[in-house]
């Protein structure tokens, strides 16, 4: 006999993996994965097309796992910069979206347009993932501990 929780939860819960580092996280994956597929699948066709911001697209794909990464760590001694760079990622999203919306624009037919859609898309989900995470950050207070609260005990 099925008790309520499992009539009304069909699906499985099955818990996240703990963050132990910025790889850990969903969203550095998959930006990484993402400036892997612009860097040697879009950036080629750029350069054959003579793209004018070539050069800013890979610098733009690169900093957004960039940007995490160094967040992830930077948050622990300087919770404000933390967020700043956590920012910079989601405005790093938004930025790669304009670029390649750009590029789809620009050349139509001569880019793979399915290719563009999909990293569109998960630029999409990865800055609002980013968004989550801020607020996670924010809701937990990660900052570091104010100078001479030594043993007191944060509530």
């Amino acid at each position: 006999m099925m008790n309520y929780a499992q009539s009304k939860y069909k699906t499985n819960f099955t818990p996240r993996k703990p963050v132990k580092t910025f790889r850990d996280l969903d969203i550095y994956q998959q930006t990484l994965q993402c400036s892997v597929i612009v860097v040697k699948n879009i950036r080629p066709k750029l350069v054959t097309l003579k793209y004018p911001f070539t050069e800013g697209v890979v610098d733009c794909a690169m900093n957004v796992p960039l940007s995490i990464g160094e967040a992830h760590s930077i948050r622990f001694g300087d919770f404000p910069l933390g967020l700043r760079l956590i920012e910079k990622a989601m405005s790093g999203c938004n930025k790669m979206i304009i670029y390649l919306e750009h590029i789809k624009g620009m050349y139509g037919a001569k880019v793979d347009a399915d290719v563009i859609d999909e990293i569109i898309a998960r630029y999409a989900e990865s800055r609002t993932k980013t968004f989550h995470l801020e607020q996670s950050w924010k809701k937990w207070n990660t900052a570091p501990r104010e100078p001479g609260a030594a043993g007191k005990v944060r509530l």
